[in-house]
């Protein structure tokens, strides 16, 4: 058997389970392990679709059983121990005559040897059939499925890259970067990928594999290129992670150690929690995923569910992987009045999230971003949901020298020609991302005067602009009173009131 999926099909099918929808793009790799099953169990294999009706054990078609209501009645009239596979059969379970027809299947096939078996790349269940159908998410190839491939792909080839093959690291490589694609998606960029560079490139496999994800319109394989020294202050959340990370490997599994699960980093808009979970990318070595929560709900009922189904097997089939959402509280804003304003869909997307979030097994580190924790449900914030929650405050002083040095140093200027603490003291209120724009518009200045940046460049925008602090100043004081005892504080240092210092915090223990 191919895989443990494979093998809980088997299982299904000798529990006499009557109506199993296995859900897969797959189509070609599923028939083929179905193929397998009905040889092992001496069951007569049968394949049905709209456009060329009922195949037969022998190959020979039934043309006269393309409509769908017809194939059912067959299936419930014939006497044979077989299994039976209807291709993209939930297009038609919209009709009250096929429902019902299917109902009646689903009792009268516990009684005999048939099993009834729906393909399609999308879960579709009406109501009425919910209790009668066991659903399968048919699992993307894994390490020793790809494995084969690129095997069987070398040896038709033969020379270089045969060769190439045999050192077990390249091949990991190899494998590695395919992770998360279909079989088929698989074997055609690995042919691409030798017609264009002549070996296994692992550029090219990953630049199809990002086009093939973002074909999802869920999921985006973000290109993090920004590092963590990147990152000004935040010192005691980069501890974290820095400690964190090492539980990845194998050593830890063997100490007895889970895998890190994720993060939860809440605070006060552009003070570096999206900057963090793209860095985090980096310091890991790990592929980073980008959710967009708004993408997931569709207009079709049940698209959405199926979609974010679809967006967590992608992040666990690349595992190890991060899997980031921005601003989460946007996307699962309206939760409370779901049921009220679409259905009930955004409490039944925010359920799968929320139960794959607290049963998950798969090392997919999740990086969610908040920046309003009061339009998060309470059930979110739980023990076990996430590893911790950073509490992201404007930076202090010392962070923000920091920050002017980083952005500074990013546009190849020196930062010992600037005073970095009358800067620091002159933006008190100021986040990390106002900072960058001060630079950025002290830039414009000096380059419209035709002068290098100076110091009054800096200053002058200082006094110009009005920080987000002083326009939202409510909403700061009311996150920060949540965050005092609820959660971790990500810096060692603490923004200064009016009249108090910079002040050093007691590390959480």
């Amino acid at each position: 058997m191919e895989n443990k999926t494979a093998k809980n099909i088997e299982t299904l099918i000798r529990a006499r389970y009557p109506l199993i929808y296995i859900v897969s793009f797959e189509e070609g790799r599923v028939i083929n392990s179905v193929t397998d099953i009905s040889k092992n169990r001496n069951k007569q294999f049968y394949q049905w679709s709209i456009t060329e009706g009922l195949q037969t054990p022998d190959g020979s078609y039934l043309s006269e059983f393309k409509d769908p209501v017809k194939v059912l009645e067959y299936i419930l009239q014939i006497d044979v121990n077989g299994l039976f596979i209807l291709k993209d059969f939930h297009h038609y379970m919209n009709d009250p005559v096929v429902i019902r027809k299917l109902r009646d299947l689903g009792h009268s096939l516990k009684l005999t040897m048939k099993n009834v078996l729906f393909l399609s790349p999308l879960l579709k269940i009406p109501a009425e059939l919910e209790k009668e159908i066991a659903v399968v998410d048919y699992k993307l190839p894994e390490k020793n499925e790809l494995s084969e491939i690129v095997k069987n792909i070398a040896q038709n080839i033969g020379g270089k890259n045969l060769q190439e093959i045999e050192d077990a690291e390249y091949l990991n490589k190899i494998v590695e970067a395919a992770l998360g694609l279909t079989a088929e998606e698989a074997e055609n960029v690995f042919a691409k990928s030798i017609v264009e560079n002549g070996d296994f490139n692992l550029k090219t496999i990953l630049a199809e594999k990002e086009q093939i994800i973002r074909k999802s319109g869920v999921l985006e394989y973000y290109h993090a290129n920004e590092e963590m020294k990147e990152v000004g202050g935040l010192e005691e959340l980069k501890r974290w992670l820095n400690k964190r990370g090492k539980a990845f490997s194998p050593k830890a599994r063997e100490f007895g150690l889970p895998e890190p699960r994720g993060i939860l980093l809440l605070g006060i808009p552009g003070c570096g929690k999206s900057l963090t979970a793209k860095a985090i990318s980096s310091m890991w070595q790990l592929p980073l995923l980008k959710l967009d929560v708004g993408k997931v709900f569709s207009s079709l009922v049940g698209s959405s569910e199926e979609n974010v189904r679809r967006a967590i097997a992608t992040a666990e089939s690349i595992a190890p992987s991060i899997l980031w959402l921005d601003e989460m509280e946007k996307g699962f804003s309206g939760l409370s009045s779901s049921g009220q304003t679409d259905g009930g869909t955004t409490a039944r997307v925010f359920g799968t999230f929320l139960t794959w979030l607290q049963e998950k097994k798969s090392p997919v580190f999740v990086v969610a971003t908040c920046n309003n924790v009061k339009e998060l449900p309470p059930e979110l914030l739980r023990k076990g949901r996430f590893d911790e929650i950073f509490f992201v405050d404007l930076p202090s002083k010392d962070e923000r020298k920091d920050i002017f040095k980083i952005h500074l140093e990013k546009r190849n200027r020196n930062p010992k020609d600037f005073n970095l603490d009358t800067l620091a003291d002159m933006t008190k209120e100021f986040a990390g991302s106002e900072i960058e724009e001060i630079i950025v518009s002290g830039l414009y200045d000096a380059f419209d005067a035709d002068v290098d940046l100076k110091q009054e460049f800096l200053e002058n925008n200082i006094k110009t602009m009005v920080p987000l602090s002083k326009t939202m100043g409510d909403q700061i004081k009311n996150i920060r009173e949540w965050a005092k005892i609820r959660a971790r504080k990500a810096s060692d240092t603490t923004w200064e009131d009016d009249n108090v210092g910079v002040r050093q915090l007691e590390l959480n223990k």
